[in-house]
């Protein structure tokens, strides 16, 4: 009598190695984002190389605090984000939920402290017909905050998503989408911070 073997189970597939984080939609999106900014950055230079008095100059008539504030927004909120990733990987759905609304407040900030600082620009008579350097910083910084506006839309959704129980520790891909989003907005920002609040 010939005996019946049974096949032992198969052993669930480890993770794969230096996964890409998110999906490949949220993808396509940072690298459409990266090109306009490497046109506008382009656009920056080409000024930059023509008027260069103006560009030298006009880095003294922004506030630097407004630039700085602006960027520790960024780097916290982004910062933020990353621990409501990284505790919802290892199953702490509660604190992940905690550390994504301390993300949204953050990120408010932003339009907060750059509608202020726009305030304080008009009142000191710089507007985008000042003179070259304040048309490109206008149409740099705008674009910035349009694409982190859409960031911030963003995480409302993945919060409202998140408190649904959209997302769990095994499968996160929204947020670690959102996650992507906002840090290559952030890194466009510490690019454009140096070139016209530092740089003179």
């Amino acid at each position: 009598m010939t005996a019946i073997t049974v096949p032992a189970p198969e052993a669930p597939a480890a993770p794969s190695v230096g996964r890409i984080p998110g999906n490949k939609g949220i993808w396509v999106g940072i690298t459409c984002e990266f090109v306009e900014f490497m046109v506008l950055f382009t656009v920056y230079f080409v000024a930059r190389s023509h008027f260069p008095e103006a560009f030298e100059q006009g880095t003294e008539h922004l506030s630097r605090t407004a630039g700085t504030v602006i960027t520790l927004l960024m780097l916290t909120s982004s910062f933020f984000i990353a621990c409501s990733v990284a505790t919802l990987r290892s199953g702490r759905r509660q604190q992940s939920l905690l550390w994504l609304v301390a993300g949204l407040v953050v990120a408010l900030g932003y339009p907060v402290v750059k509608f202020l600082e726009i305030r304080w620009n008009l009142a000191h008579g710089i507007n985008g017909s000042s003179g070259i350097f304040f048309t490109v910083y206008y149409y740099l910084t705008f674009n910035h905050l349009v694409h982190a506006m859409w960031g911030i839309l963003g995480i409302i959704w993945v919060l409202a998503r998140h408190l649904a129980g959209g997302y769990s520790a095994e499968e996160y891909s929204g947020l670690e989408s959102l996650a992507s989003y906002w840090h290559a907005t952030d890194i466009i920002w510490l690019v454009i911070f140096p070139f016209f609040y530092v740089l003179a």
